[in-house]
């Protein structure tokens, strides 16, 4: 598969939606994660990120123009003793639960389906990584519709067990604007993965739509000791 500029690939997308990144970094010490939401509505551009004890969650920038919390309003990051999931709704709290009563990333995405947002369908994308004992291996998952035909759920997950220093997968919900805006197509795509989190923070920031972009998340851990660092930034203040 083609490895992408991460950069040039979100600079000629407009609008592709939510986005999650997996990989692991050039030198091979960090395990890597990036999620990223954007918006054309004022309900949907009016949030922020902000942490949490284990990670992080949307809020209203400004509470009085939040007309619908319904699908905007979730936790998109959360870790669960060596596992951080990352996702773009609420199913992040489904697979935390499922997960902790022994049930898989992908057992868990079966009580799961694409979003109740007719006439897009847009699609459930979902990662997790696992670091621990100095080993690291992700999987991603998208949950969608059939070419937005909401009678069939398509469901795919895709395992990366022994990742490649540099390189890493990025999904999304969108495949560019439209009205309905069409979903994802095809598996994750492969792209590089630096070193630096200030040059991956800055470069993805400045890479996304100015004026569609919302928030971004970026964390870097340590995979000998599992240590994380992470970078948020909001287009709006709360």
């Amino acid at each position: 598969m083609k490895t992408l500029d991460i950069y040039e690939e979100l600079k000629g997308n407009a609008y592709p939606g939510r986005g999650i990144i997996i990989g692991k970094s050039a030198d091979s010490k960090h395990a890597v994660t990036a999620y990223f939401i954007m918006g054309r509505s004022v309900n949907s551009r009016n949030r922020v990120f902000t942490e949490t004890a284990d990670g992080i969650k949307t809020e209203a920038a400004d509470p009085s123009k939040l007309s619908d919390p319904h699908l905007i309003i979730y936790s998109p990051v959360r870790v669960l003793g060596n596992k951080t999931i990352v996702t773009n709704g609420d199913q992040t709290d489904t697979i935390y639960e499922l997960m902790d009563k022994q049930q898989t990333f992908e057992q868990s995405l079966r009580t799961r389906e694409y979003e109740d947002d007719a006439p897009n369908y847009t699609p459930r994308i979902s990662g997790i990584m696992h670091v621990g004992d100095g080993q690291y291996n992700y999987a991603m998952s998208i949950l969608k519709s059939a070419d937005g035909n909401p009678d069939s759920v398509e469901r795919f997950t895709f395992s990366y067990s022994t990742p490649i220093a540099g390189f890493g997968h990025f999904i999304h919900t969108y495949m560019g604007d439209g009205n309905p805006l069409p979903s994802f197509e095809g598996e994750p795509k492969k792209i590089a993965i630096p070193n630096d989190i200030d040059e991956f923070t800055n470069g993805l920031w400045n890479a996304l739509n100015e004026d569609n972009k919302v928030s971004l998340f970026v964390r870097f851990i340590d995979i000998e000791t599992g240590k994380a660092v992470s970078k948020i930034v909001n287009k709006y203040t709360k």
